[in-house]
């Protein structure tokens, strides 16, 4: 396919004919070629929900649309419609899209004010509640192709006949604005692509992804749970999903003592005052619980508001505040697996990738200011090291002041100075989120890359001037005069749920064998074997090996399937030959290999590859 080229002006798309009608210089003018950079590629999914909607409109013309976004790998788009539809129904809409297609439509934009917005739309309540969104004196911009249109910013492709690659992926319900109260609408989700093996490549990789689901390999490995008597959001630890957990948790806890971080615990539940102090109360309210608690008696009854902890920031604060400190005690480095709760919709609730309680791997390090660089660059050595442990490649992205912040640009700038200095000095790439800040402070956030080639959102960087401020944070300097420390906060993982999701994906349930939940499974050939195998057991044990004995009254290779179908690495096989030799038959289903060994070489041979781990 020829790339086409367009003329952007503004946030406007215009064809060259046009351009050349307007007598736009497009010598000098910025080009769009339809390929698949990030900017094409928003431009043409844009374009491909109104195309969507234009054939929803087409097959079903009471149908009334809300809101139609590109996001991360497609758009999809939020609309009512008498008929309930289903999976089915996405080939018509397909079709008709197809249709549409070859009738080359032209796009076109046009505004008018609010006002005539809304008596235009004034009998389409969906278009009403878009309307509320937007400033009373805006200009709305409305995008039209054939007898379709639909309020809109923009940009769109000049034609619908260069929306030629696209594929619908599935239909959902979303509340009304994400809102809980409201209706449900139905949502389509669907993709587009410049070429047609870019769709295709894309395809087989959802296709991949489905087979590695965390969702579907947590229940087939027995890691997790939900229950709805439980509450959406909560996850439930398996035995082998408690297994994982805690062999990641122990390695992290060994990593964490040597690098100098001293454990610390805080309380899941604090006075507001605190939270408002922090500033979360007013900037990060709706995100949180609160409660009311009785702290009076029956004479004199009074309640006090507290918040469930969002973050375990605080609580370090004040952990921190517990003692005088010296410029000789910096930096202090606590760290903690804290558990904390946010308030999320149902609709976005997935899986262990976002859930309304999770555990952290969070530390906070209080330091000087000019402590900010090498602690940083330490941080990022430690972060090196995770993600080459388990096989991930990563980039990192500095973020910046948010529109919701608190403390001045001067603290600002010299925050994010001091990430972006780190990461300059010794040559490391880094991206700018601008405006994707934490409230209270720059960020840098780590983005790891799975084996299906998505990116994820996981360990973050904060440099924060603005907390030990408002908690008024002191040590004493070299010159015996109170200074004020920087505090710094991170998360490698970001949080263990997500993190093993993550990772349940990205190796398709083939853990390492260093957190794998049973890493060896014992099969005695007959009953006889059986005291020998649970030998074994004991001794693996006490070596921290976790292993099962398979002795069900099944066939030798019925029990073996059944080992590699649980993805255990390690396989030993006992009978006559091993209990007379005290020796092993050991199958590696990874590496394809089987041997003989004695069990202490077996054991040494476990033991190495436990002590080849270091974060």
């Amino acid at each position: 396919m020829e790339d086409f080229i367009a003329i952007k002006v503004g946030d406007e798309i215009i064809d060259t004919q046009s351009a050349k009608e307007k007598q736009i210089d497009t010598d000098k003018a910025k080009k769009l070629y339809l390929d698949n950079s990030e900017e094409s590629l928003e431009v043409l999914r844009h374009s491909a929900a109104h195309l969507m909607a234009q054939a929803i409109k087409s097959l079903y013309p009471e149908a009334k649309f809300f809101v139609g976004p590109v996001v991360e790998d497609g758009f999809y788009y939020d609309f009512r419609v008498d008929k309930s539809l289903g999976e089915s129904d996405l080939k018509e809409i397909e079709k008709k899209m197809k249709e549409l297609v070859k009738k080359r439509y032209d796009i076109t934009k046009y505004t008018i004010s609010k006002k005539d917005a809304l008596e235009k739309f004034k009998d389409d309540d969906l278009k009403l509640e878009v309307l509320k969104r937007i400033p009373e004196d805006a200009e709305v911009g409305v995008y039209k192709q054939g007898d379709f249109e639909d309020l809109c910013r923009g940009p769109h492709l000049p034609n619908t006949k260069y929306i030629k690659f696209f594929k619908l992926l599935r239909i959902a319900g979303a509340y009304l604005g994400g809102d809980e109260t409201k209706e449900m609408l139905t949502r389509i989700y669907g993709t587009a692509f410049a070429t047609k093996e870019s769709l295709k490549d894309y395809l087989t990789m959802i296709e991949e992804a489905k087979k590695r689901d965390h969702r579907k390999l947590g229940k087939e490995l027995k890691l997790f749970t939900f229950d709805e008597d439980i509450g959406a959001g909560l996850p439930l630890w398996l035995p082998n999903g408690a297994r994982l957990r805690s062999k990641l948790e122990h390695l992290l806890y060994k990593s964490h003592r040597r690098r100098g971080y001293e454990p610390v615990r805080g309380p899941e539940i604090l006075k507001s005052k605190a939270w408002k102090i922090s500033g979360h109360y007013d900037n990060y309210g709706e995100n949180m619980y609160f409660t009311q608690i009785n702290e009076g008696d029956e004479t004199n009854p009074r309640h006090t508001e507290y918040g469930i902890k969002p973050m375990n920031c605080v609580g370090h604060i004040k952990i921190y505040q517990s003692e005088l400190r010296s410029y000789r005690d910096l930096p202090l480095k606590f760290f903690e697996y804290g558990v904390v709760h946010r308030h999320e919709m149902s609709g976005v609730l997935h899986g262990l990738f976002r859930v309304r309680e999770f555990t952290q791997d969070d530390a906070h390090i209080f330091c000087t200011p000019e402590q900010i660089k090498e602690n940083v660059l330490e941080v990022l050595g430690f972060v090196d090291d995770i993600m080459k442990s388990f096989d991930f490649k990563y980039e990192m992205e500095v973020s910046t002041k948010p529109e919701k912040a608190i403390g001045d640009d001067t603290i600002w700038e010299k925050a994010t100075k001091g990430l972006m200095d780190a990461l300059d000095e010794n040559g490391i790439n880094y991206g700018i989120d601008e405006g994707g800040g934490a409230f209270y402070g720059p960020k840098i956030d780590i983005k790891i890359t799975d084996a299906l080639k998505r990116k994820w959102q996981c360990g973050t960087i904060q440099v924060d001037f603005n907390l030990p401020e408002r908690f008024e944070l002191e040590y004493t300097d070299s010159n015996n005069e109170k200074a004020r420390p920087v505090m710094l906060h991170r998360a490698i993982l970001g949080s263990f749920e997500r993190f093993i999701g993550i990772l349940t994906e990205h190796c398709a349930g083939e853990f390492p064998f260093f957190i794998a939940p049973t890493q060896v499974v014992i099969v005695p050939i007959a009953e006889s074997h059986a005291e020998y195998a649970k030998k074994i057991q004991k001794e693996l044990m006490d070596i921290d090996i976790d292993s099962e004995v398979s002795s069900k009254n099944e066939s030798l290779n019925k029990r073996i399937r059944m080992a590699e179908k649980q993805r255990v690495p390690l396989i030993v096989v006992v009978g006559d030959e091993e209990v007379k030799n005290s020796s092993v038959a050991l199958r590696d289903r990874r590496e394809r290999k089987q041997s003989s060994m004695g069990l202490d070489e077996f054991k040494n041979l476990l033991k190495e590859k436990m002590d080849g781990v270091i974060f």
